[in-house]
């Protein structure tokens, strides 16, 4: 597709943010218009998933299996192995949480890397009040998992192991398909935080091999307030649920199905089907790009897990003698970046992901996380460069 302006698009007519360059895709990717259009068609028909006693219920029931059909065919799964949640964070929650109380009797061992979103440490820690032992994955200077010490990790007693696919601060890849094969022999329930994988690089489940995994829409160009949580039909044991109430979702997520967010989230993945090659290379285009703004401003810039399979579209980097939160706060409103993840922002001192991987306070203060994706455009680039600019010739 044409890549457009989206900002200026959608405030067309009030030029109130055309001059603002969008570099937080991590974040929150836009909402894609196709995206929207297929939602508010499906608001304007009322009706409740599960009232099969007419029409309209019919209806709901219709657009919510249409829509967890594109997302389950995106993502390389069957259509009942995919459960409708409010995102990424209760996805994570469900398969953790449900996952470690219902593992079988003498399996009281959890193990997490250090660089996972908090809502998976949260529960782990979680996890670890109600007794079970929690230990941390070693990862290597790049965020990557070591293999061997994961192995060496292992015994009968690990009940569940969760590790991201794809980092949501420095944007590192995992091998996924290496660390299901590690971790089949074992007879742990594997769970991975996919929520950033769907932009970054196509998802095949079923060939990644893990028991379950968490996704979010609002990642994908969908709607926020929306996510799955992946459970695969071999996967070890069933977790038991959060939520409790109707018995939706075959009993694992209680609650209305919301079918306008359903859809919206069917239709991104479908999108992402059709277009997700072409974005990918067009982010990464932009985002060398972006790195190269940025070396004629600070020349000592350094990619963050240069040498590391990343996500196309993300550009974490240190700045060297630079602090980066007063960089970016100079660089308002021009500029939407990030001095981290959206999980991690007002937290004091560093965030966790860069102390795990050695960095100290001085160093984890000189860095900078940008993304971009679909709608990023080379006059978004341009405002960057255009803002460093105007810093540097107020600074001389």
């Amino acid at each position: 597709m044409e890549h457009v302006n989206l900002l200026a698009t959608i405030t067309s007519g009030s030029g109130s943010m055309t001059s603002l360059g969008y570099f937080d895709y991590l974040g929150s990717a836009p909402l894609d218009p196709r995206v929207r259009d297929v939602m508010v068609e499906a608001w304007g028909h009322p009706g409740n998933s599960s009232a099969q006693d007419h029409a309209f219920g019919w209806k709901a029931a219709a657009t919510v299996t249409a829509a967890r059909h594109a997302v389950a065919d995106a993502l390389g799964a069957q259509d009942e192995e995919i459960t409708f949640t409010s995102g990424a964070t209760e996805a994570n929650n469900l398969l953790l949480l449900g996952a470690a109380r219902t593992a079988p009797s003498g399996r009281r061992r959890v193990l997490v890397s250090p660089i996972e979103h908090k809502s998976v440490l949260s529960p782990a820690h979680g996890l670890a009040q109600e007794g079970f032992e929690l230990s941390y994955v070693a990862i290597n200077e790049s965020g990557r998992v070591d293999l061997d010490a994961l192995r060496a990790q292992l015994d009968e007693r690990v009940a569940v192991v969760s590790i991201m696919a794809v980092n949501n601060e420095i944007g590192v890849i995992q091998d996924v398909g290496a660390l299901s094969a590690i971790l089949g022999a074992s007879g742990a329930f594997f769970h991975v935080d996919a929520t950033q994988a769907p932009a970054a690089m196509p998802v095949d489940l079923h060939a990644w091999g893990c028991d379950a995994a968490s996704f979010s829409a609002h990642k994908l160009y969908g709607p926020g307030g929306i996510g799955a949580a992946y459970l695969s039909a071999a996967a070890p044991w069933r977790p038991s649920p959060l939520v409790s109430g109707g018995g939706q979702e075959d009993g694992l997520r209680a609650g209305t199905v919301p079918q306008a967010l359903c859809a919206g989230f069917g239709k991104a993945c479908e999108l992402l089907q059709n277009q997700g090659a072409e974005d990918r290379v067009h982010a990464e285009r932009l985002r060398s790009k972006m790195l190269a703004v940025l070396r004629r401003y600070f020349p000592g810039a350094e990619e963050t897990a240069a040498t590391s399979p990343r996500h196309p579209g993300c550009l974490h980097v240190r700045l060297p003698g630079v602090d980066a939160a007063d960089l970016l706060l100079r660089l308002q409103p021009t500029v939407a970046a990030a001095i981290g993840s959206a999980c991690t922002s007002g937290q004091i001192g560093a965030s966790h992901v860069l102390r795990a991987l050695g960095w100290d306070e001085a160093a984890a203060g000189e860095a900078l996380r940008f993304s971009v994706g679909r709608f990023t455009t080379e006059a978004d680039v341009a405002l960057l460069d255009d803002a460093l600019e105007k810093l540097w010739a107020t600074a001389a």
